[in-house]
């Protein structure tokens, strides 16, 4: 199987590849730093990647997603995942008084995969097969006063996937939205980890049996599935008062 990783060297994405190398699988990997490319790329490399080639790109520089894609499916020739997994968590206070703050948060959380996946439904369809695997999270079922500014962007996201899905279902694309909740990488440090936190390794393990279920929308882990039906359940009336 030939892979693109966008966003590859965060926490599930490097978690995600690490199983797939073990399978001798090869690996297209896109992200911003180059030190920590090249780091990842001999990681899957030891671990029994067939091949791995790289490209750095940050990711809110929309103009550059067309030559990348283009760069990957030129090396891959053909492409049978895509996993999309780039991301930030903003501070929501900081985004509520600065709009700037907020647009910027937002280009990158939603519109610049919104963006990449404009560009791949086209390619796959071309194609005839695939499948886009994109990381969005739970804080896209509703909009919660911690977190709304983020939660909005991936809401967005996983509209977008949505629709997508019935589009490309007539070329034989698959489109899988993955909604993790609380997950202990780099970008939650300064939180303080509870029993509903998960290792990226154990959210990973949930992610390639997805995939190779081509199922459509996946909580990981399970029982956040059941924890956001209970929140999405809340009246309004109730739930404007939760600080949550």
């Amino acid at each position: 199987m030939k892979i693109l990783i966008i966003g590859a060297t965060s926490a599930i994405a490097k978690a995600t590849a690490r199983l797939y190398a073990e399978q001798g699988q090869e690996f297209f990997l896109v992200a911003r730093n180059e030190e920590r490319l090249l780091a990842l790329a001999n990681d899957l490399k030891v671990h029994g990647a067939g091949s791995v080639e790289h490209r750095t790109l940050d990711l809110t520089d929309t103009r550059r997603h067309q030559q990348t894609l283009d760069q990957a499916f030129d090396v891959l020739e053909h492409i049978d995942l895509v996993f999309i997994c780039h991301g930030s968590l903003p501070d929501q206070e900081a985004c509520e008084s600065n709009f700037e703050l907020a647009q910027q948060e937002i280009h990158l959380n939603g519109l610049s995969v919104i963006s990449l996946l404009t560009i791949l439904a086209s390619k796959l369809k071309t194609q005839g097969s695939g499948t886009i695997a994109t990381i969005t999270s739970v804080a896209g079922d509703r909009g919660r006063q911690s977190n709304f500014v983020y939660g909005s962007a991936k809401s967005m996201v996983s509209t977008y996937l949505q629709g997508l899905r019935g589009k490309l279902l007539p070329f034989n694309v698959h489109v899988t939205d993955i909604r993790p909740g609380l997950v202990d990488s780099p970008m939650t440090a300064q939180f303080r980890k509870g029993a509903l936190w998960s290792a990226p390794e154990l959210v990973a393990q949930k992610i390639v049996k997805a995939i190779a279920k081509k199922q459509h929308t996946v909580y990981t882990p399970g029982y956040w599935r059941i924890i956001m039906t209970m929140v999405c359940s809340i009246p309004e009336i109730l739930f404007k008062r939760l600080k949550i």
